[in-house]
């Protein structure tokens, strides 16, 4: 919907038209979604409400800018990159506990929490259905994603994800943003003391996604948006008895 008709998002409406108003298949509010971001730009466009190069969106999570490429020769629709804003890095210990084993994570705000673990096997994630125990409660008081994450190679990852509200999701943008900077960190990297961007491959059960972290902190995400369905409202059915 339009940012001016909506009250949490009409101060932001001269930054960005647009308000991603986002829900989780549980019904709950999500205050981001990266993947949604670059969906909700492939539709604005495919729907001709926006054209490529920038778009900017406002969330509840602030406003983020998405860039559509432009297609390429034989028509594929361009990727988008997003501008999914600084990680924020909460301290003290964070633990994920998955039946039996536990691991040491990471908390990682992307505007919504994550906690970020590291294991030999995604396998070791069990069926993510429901979700994994995580320690301390007061670390994340409303609830958290949890993303598992296996190495693949050089400033490569692959990872699953717990998604909160709705259990293990085939892909989540904010939660490989999460993966990318708690795993270059891992690694000893850091673009604010390096002075130069820092960039991993995630693989997801859904795709691939390239993320970037900047000098200044902003990270960006990198990945397709292809429109698969389309599907007709009756505004009638919001007044039927």
């Amino acid at each position: 919907m339009r940012s001016a008709a909506h009250p949490e998002a009409r101060a932001m409406a001269a930054e960005a038209e647009w308000f991603m108003d986002y829900r989780n298949s549980d019904g709950s509010i999500a205050e981001m979604c990266g993947n949604g971001v670059r969906v909700f730009a492939r539709y604005l466009q495919w729907a001709g409400l926006a054209e490529e190069g920038d778009v900017p969106v406002a969330t509840r999570a602030g406003v983020r800018r998405a860039h559509i490429a432009k297609a390429g020769p034989d028509g594929t629709p361009g990727e988008i990159t997003v501008s999914m804003g600084r990680a924020a890095l909460p301290g003290g210990d964070v633990t994920v506990t998955v039946g039996e084993r536990s691991w040491p994570a990471r908390n990682v705000n992307m505007g919504n929490p994550h906690a970020v673990l590291f294991v030999d096997d995604l396998a070791d994630a069990g069926n993510l259905y429901t979700a994994p125990a995580v320690a301390p409660a007061a670390a994340y008081p409303d609830g958290t994603n949890v993303e598992f994450v296996a190495d693949r190679g050089p400033r490569h990852v692959a990872m699953r994800v717990h998604e909160r509200g709705s259990g293990e999701t085939r892909s989540c943008g904010t939660g490989a943003c999460a993966v990318m900077v708690a795993t270059a960190r891992r690694d000893g990297l850091d673009p604010a003391v390096a002075g130069h961007p820092v960039a991993y491959t995630v693989d997801l059960p859904g795709g691939r996604l390239v993320i970037s972290e900047l000098p200044d902190g902003t990270v960006e995400m990198t990945g397709p948006a292809v429109i698969v369905a389309e599907g007709r409202f009756d505004t009638a059915w919001l007044t039927a008895s």
